[in-house]
């Protein structure tokens, strides 16, 4: 039976909530509510008026008039960007808005948001028991304790380099660019202090790092701390290799099977994401408009020209002055798994074709490119840490209206570095891990709805940057294990 391909299924449903929320949007968006009975003990009469953006709640006491305004960009003094900051403030005008006040718009929408909030749910449910398996496979895969030594140092170097380096490519574009924010000049910048913290950027890196030492790993994978499960995970791993014989066979065996059985669950719910992607992107326009739609498209460019960056400079310059390769050369022997990559959306996938051409076309030792490849196909993402980065900072300009502060985008650079390292590589795995940043960030999970209708077009570009530089690194390590 002719069945269409997922990201198709995905674009469709994309389509079809889309047209839902923005109909929603026009026709049912506004709403003026005067109240002067049935109200809470104490309040005499309120008026409510709602619109896409802005909202203002007025009531009346014996004593006084009380007037809130719920405005994202927070441009006045007693604005507050949304439902749950006013009622930390007032939670009288919290009340009053949500049973009476909403418009049908937004009442719809936070239907959509509940239903569409089960497909993230599930995201989440998988994320923590993937990440173990995911890690510990490609650890474990390495063979005896022989093996973990200057090869693995220098390789796990060079991947956490490059993949520091794509973030940073990320984050610089998504600065100059904004895609979030409309590209509006009069964006009010001014406020982006109050998102962030208070504290300085080295007791930030300090918490960052503590925070990668679990007091107990298992409360960490019952919290989930995702950065303690993910540090805890590759050390588990290391020594489980040092220790080797039949207790690293079992545990390896184990993970194998773990990771198995949770890919196949992954995948059967990311077969989920056109449904998950209907409702989420019905909820977003339907509550926000049709400027969401535009934004995405400035998000869209954002991504393909930072990878394009790191994929066409970055790591040319790696090959040309560490390496010491003809950067267009090795590209060439290596296009077959470049462009199986790009349509695959999986470098696990194309890790047999990415060995076969290290070896047979770009003249890499099989050593080398046995050692690399099967772990950079498991901890190098590169493409994934830039995209993960660029997508948390989009979804915080739509959310706040602001950039994020330079403190709140360094825990995401590093969020997203060791998220990228648990990241399985199937396709949409990237989706799993925006779950984690997203939490860490504290941002709203139901966002990453807005994203997902172009995730798959991002996923094979990204994944392609991914084998990429797998196999510059394994340039990289042979010319240093020749010297």
């Amino acid at each position: 039976m002719f069945r269409l391909a997922l990201h198709w299924q995905i674009l469709i449903g994309m389509v079809i909530g889309s047209l839902v929320g923005l109909l929603l949007n026009l026709t049912a968006s506004e709403s003026d509510v005067f109240l002067d009975s049935g109200l809470p003990a104490g309040i005499q009469s309120a008026e409510i008026t709602d619109s896409s953006r802005l909202t203002e709640i007025q009531y009346v006491t014996e004593a006084e008039t009380v007037k809130r305004v719920i405005d994202p960009l927070v441009k006045e003094p007693g604005s507050f960007r949304n439902v749950t900051e006013l009622r930390a403030e007032d939670a009288i005008a919290a009340d009053l808005y949500e049973r009476f006040g909403q418009s049908t718009a937004k009442q719809v929408g936070a239907w959509f948001k509940r239903i569409g909030g089960l497909f993230l749910r599930m995201l989440q449910m998988v994320a923590v028991p993937l990440i173990v398996t995911s890690l510990l496979t490609g650890i474990l895969g390495l063979g005896g304790a022989d093996e973990v030594g200057r090869m693995f140092t220098r390789t796990i170097a060079y991947y956490l380099t490059t993949s520091m380096l794509a973030i940073t490519t990320g984050l610089l574009v998504v600065n100059m660019i904004r895609p979030g924010l409309g590209n509006d000049d009069d964006a009010p910048r001014a406020v982006a202090e109050n998102i962030g913290s208070s504290e300085s950027l080295s007791d930030i890196l300090f918490n960052q790092v503590q925070a990668i030492i679990p007091a107990n790993p298992l409360a960490a994978l019952t919290a989930p701390n995702f950065l303690s499960i993910i540090a805890f995970t590759i050390a588990f791993g290391i020594f489980a290799v040092r220790v080797g014989g039949t207790t690293a066979e079992r545990i390896r065996n184990f993970a194998a099977a773990g990771f198995d059985v949770m890919m196949a669950m992954t995948m059967a719910i990311i077969r989920l994401a056109p449904i998950g992607v209907l409702f989420l992107i019905a909820y977003v326009t339907a509550t926000q408009g049709i400027d969401v739609i535009k934004a995405l498209g400035w998000y869209f460019l954002s991504v393909v020209l930072a990878l394009a960056i790191h994929a066409a400079v970055t790591m040319p310059l790696i090959l040309w002055f560490v390496a010491r390769r003809s950067p267009t050369d090795f590209a060439r022997a290596m296009s077959p798994a470049l462009l199986t990559a790009f349509s695959s959306a999986s470098s696990n996938a194309t890790l047999p074709l990415t060995l076969s051409n290290i070896e047979q076309r770009a003249g890499v030792s099989n050593k080398t490119g046995s050692f690399v490849l099967p772990l950079g196909a498991t901890i190098n993402m590169d493409g994934t840490a830039l995209y993960e980065a660029v997508a948390v900072l989009f979804i915080a300009q739509l959310h706040y209206g602001v950039n994020l502060p330079f403190t709140q985008q360094v825990i995401i650079a590093v969020t997203a570095l060791l998220a990228s390292v648990g990241a399985a590589g199937i396709p949409h795995a990237g989706l799993v891990m925006m779950v984690i940043i997203l939490q860490v960030a504290g941002l709203p999970l139901e966002m990453q709805g807005v994203i997902l209708a172009v995730d798959r077009l991002l996923d094979m570009a990204r994944t392609a940057v991914n084998v990429w530089g797998d196999a510059c690194g394994c340039a990289v390590v042979e010319r240093f294990e020749t010297q």
